[in-house]
């Protein structure tokens, strides 16, 4: 009984007012004096009750008019990605001859972002604005949209509830969670079969030249030709230099399997992998493009990121075929069925959804991802299956 009786007040409030306690306290006092006139017909009392309704009247209207004129624009939002902060912006400014005093605004955000966020504008001088900035911890992983604002007042005299919707559309972007990884096998190993990588192996070691991807501590069987001297006798310890390694700008389509039951954590780790994996790619010169079933085959960094953030999971009908587009693939799965389909050059990350859950990945190369290590350790680990 109590939700309906909610409902009818909040409906009272948007449309028209509401009266608050004060108002309703009144307007039984003023019913009262005016039955006591009626049957004593004393003029005082019929003076008193008119006062206190003409009262009540003004401050059901004038709620009403402070609630007008007051614009609000919203600044666009930059996207982010989980973990990161978000900042949201917006800018009131008061279009009347009047100032505008107590009033709620209420950004009635998205609830995978969180609760609404409220505050009160205490004065705001006529043709004067207002800027509202307030910060959002990003923690989970979509594309959250919005319709409008909430503005609430009872101003002046505080005896009925005004409330108005403003239309001012929210629009937040929040990517997967991104790694900056230094290396990765699945993908530095892209292209190359065995006698290839022997050869490629025999050319690291005895180079002498080349583009230096980075300077790390000497270890133990490290050639002395690659010492770097310089850095040696800054640092006063031996350093060594890290040969860049081409990939001679191989073709490679990173596709998310998300026609399948996933498990919940397991599916935000794929997203974080894929947009981890795609970045690693372009650094590594690579000619990346990421595909889904609901997106198809897509190009540009900004729909990629966009596309991980609003990807969810879809399980196909059993009897349901899954395309898959030609090239050399890197197939992000949780379904062990699909690794047996894989065209040989292809490549596999696999999600376990429990860590005892064994897996076959055919004649493809891949790596298995459990859900207790840390995915930056496990996308940076080599794995015996990547030389096979």
């Amino acid at each position: 009984m109590a939700q309906p009786q909610h409902n009818f007040y909040l409906s009272l409030e948007r449309r028209w007012v509401a009266p608050a306690y004060g108002g309703g306290i009144l307007f039984v006092i003023a019913l009262c004096f005016f039955g006591a006139a009626t049957n004593t017909m004393a003029g005082w009392l019929y003076v008193l009750s008119g006062t206190i309704l003409a009262i009540l009247c003004l401050g059901a209207i004038l709620p009403v008019r402070a609630l007008r004129q007051l614009e609000i624009r919203r600044s666009p939002t930059a996207p982010v990605s989980v973990g990161e902060v978000l900042s949201l912006h917006l800018t009131l400014t008061n279009d009347s001859k009047n100032a505008k005093t107590l009033i709620a605004v209420t950004d009635q955000i998205s609830s995978g972002l969180g609760a609404p966020r409220r505050t009160v504008l205490e004065t705001l001088a006529p043709q004067e604005s207002l800027d509202w900035v307030y910060e959002l911890d990003a923690q989970k992983r979509g594309v959250f949209q919005w319709e409008g604002v909430e503005l609430r007042t009872a101003n002046p005299l505080g005896l009925f509830w005004c409330r108005r919707r403003r239309s001012v559309p929210g629009r937040v972007v929040v990517y997967p969670q991104i790694f900056p990884l230094s290396s990765c096998p699945i993908i530095d190993h892209i292209g190359s079969e065995d006698s290839t990588k022997f050869q490629s192996e025999n050319l690291y070691q005895n180079a002498t030249e080349g583009m230096t991807k980075a300077i790390r501590n000497y270890r133990m069987g490290d050639p002395m030709r690659l010492i770097h001297w310089r850095s040696s006798a800054r640092f006063g310890e031996f350093k060594v230099r890290e040969l860049e390694i081409t990939t001679g700008g191989e073709e490679l389509i990173i596709c998310l399997d998300h026609h399948f039951t996933w498990e919940a954590d397991s599916f935000e780790q794929a997203a974080s992998a894929a947009a981890s994996l795609y970045f690693y790619a372009r650094r590594s010169q690579l000619n990346v493009k990421f595909w889904t079933a609901q997106s198809g085959l897509l190009n540009s960094r900004a729909t990629i990121l966009e596309a991980l953030a609003r990807i969810n999971p879809e399980p196909l009908g059993e009897n349901t075929s899954l395309s898959r587009p030609e090239g050399s693939l890197l197939w992000l799965t949780q379904n062990p069925q699909t690794l047996l389909e894989l065209n040989p050059g292809n490549r596999w990350l696999f999600f376990q959804g429990a860590p005892e859950q064994t897996v076959n990945g055919g004649h493809c190369p891949g790596l298995i991802i459990n859900p207790i290590d840390p995915l930056p350790q496990q996308l940076q680990r080599q794995s015996d299956r990547l030389l096979s």
